[in-house]
């Protein structure tokens, strides 16, 4: 097995860190502290083709795989997590979404400003009643005319108040249960689209999270994406390669504690000495430092079999269970390596351990992982 990267994927990977640590890490703190989307960061990441990283450059994106994604997710989460969140959900379901199933006109009208960074893009599937089962959802578009008249709530929607496009999905024949849900192009400018509350979280605040409420919003027949009743095969095809993008945030978040803790193990005297000498301390640095490379290269797998064509929803499941739990558990020991200053708020330990909480949750939580194993081995 060749483990190593391509020369654009090395560049690719050079040039993200590099942007990270100059434009994103000095900004990482007052993101989260103040709950401050990252609009410039966000304007600076599509005009490097980071907004679209795997959409073809025909189209304004990046034209990277899906390898070039995992790797850009993890430099920025390891900068700030916020920011990884946006540019993960953004790049895994609206721009990839209608790039694999859209029209050429649907390819054409929303690609280039999603791919530049112009226009955010959501992803709207989770109700207060449906979560990871998306197949009750309420949601409902009932076809009059030309329109399809929309109307329902979805809830836990990451970068809902800054979204430009969002993908919807809606019931469109009920008695169908999940293959009657069809998914459309929704634009905020829309008539009957408005954004609920801003929901206020433990970790990521930076990804400002919403409500998004549809009230008699009408939209054009055109905007389906896909066919009508594709929206549920659609969603759980676009939640697999979404998979991968939080397993590299998590992986991200957990390099960042690791870094963060064996330079401050280095730095801490105790009884004379650095706390580094401690046997205690090693075993936690390597421990944590096993569990980041495990996680990268199940990720990295799992990005691969994606670029590849095969089959990797199993794969993308055993990253992403493991680098989240394994994120939150490197978290955890670098407030207990860094002591009382962890829990503080003027180290970023801190953040970390709240920013890696939910990585077991979003994208299906850690039980569904281990379902969706499971189940690719019983078959």
């Amino acid at each position: 097995m060749d483990f190593d990267l391509t020369p654009a994927q090395t560049l690719a990977r050079t040039t993200i860190r590099e942007f990270a640590d100059k434009e994103i890490v000095p900004k990482a703190r007052t993101i989260d502290e103040n709950s401050e989307y990252p609009s410039d960061i966000i304007a600076k990441l599509g005009k490097l083709g980071f907004m679209g990283i795997m959409v073809p450059k025909e189209y304004g994106g990046g034209g990277f795989d899906t390898v070039t994604y995992a790797m850009a997710i993890e430099e920025i989460s390891k900068a700030c997590a916020s920011t990884g969140a946006l540019v993960s959900v953004h790049n895994s379901f609206c721009p990839y979404m209608i790039y694999k199933w859209g029209t050429e006109e649907q390819k054409r009208k929303y690609l280039p400003m999603l791919a530049g960074g112009d226009v955010y893009g959501a992803f709207a599937g989770t109700e207060p009643e449906a979560g990871s089962d998306l197949g009750s959802m309420r949601t409902t578009a009932e076809l009059r005319g030309d329109v399809y008249v929309i109307n329902g709530s979805k809830t836990f929607i990451t970068g809902g108040p800054k979204a430009g496009v969002v993908i919807v999905f809606a019931a469109t024949n009920k008695a169908q249960g999940p293959k009657g849900i069809t998914a459309f192009i929704v634009e905020s400018s829309f008539k009957g689209f408005k954004v609920g509350n801003t929901l206020k979280k433990m970790g990521i605040n930076g990804s400002l999270t919403s409500e998004l409420i549809f009230e008699d919003m009408e939209v054009p027949k055109g905007n389906i994406l896909g066919k009508e009743g594709d929206g549920f095969k659609l969603a759980l095809a676009a939640i697999d390669g979404g998979r991968i993008g939080i397993a590299a945030q998590a992986v991200g978040i957990a390099q960042a504690a690791l870094e963060a803790s064996v330079s401050y193990s280095k730095k801490r005297v105790q009884f004379g000495a650095p706390i580094a000498n401690l046997q205690a301390i090693q075993w936690m640095l390597a421990e944590m430092a096993t569990k980041v490379e495990a996680s990268r290269l199940l990720t990295y797998r799992a990005a691969l079999l994606k670029d590849q064509g095969g089959r990797f929803s199993k794969e993308a499941a055993m990253a992403k269970l493991l680098a989240s739990e394994s994120a939150v558990w490197c978290a955890h020991k670098a407030v207990q390596v860094h002591g009382g200053y962890g829990y503080m708020k003027d180290h970023n330990i801190e953040r970390y351990y709240r920013d890696a909480r939910i990585t077991e949750i979003y994208e299906g939580t850690s039980e569904v992982q281990k379902l969706v194993i499971a189940s690719s081995l019983l078959r």
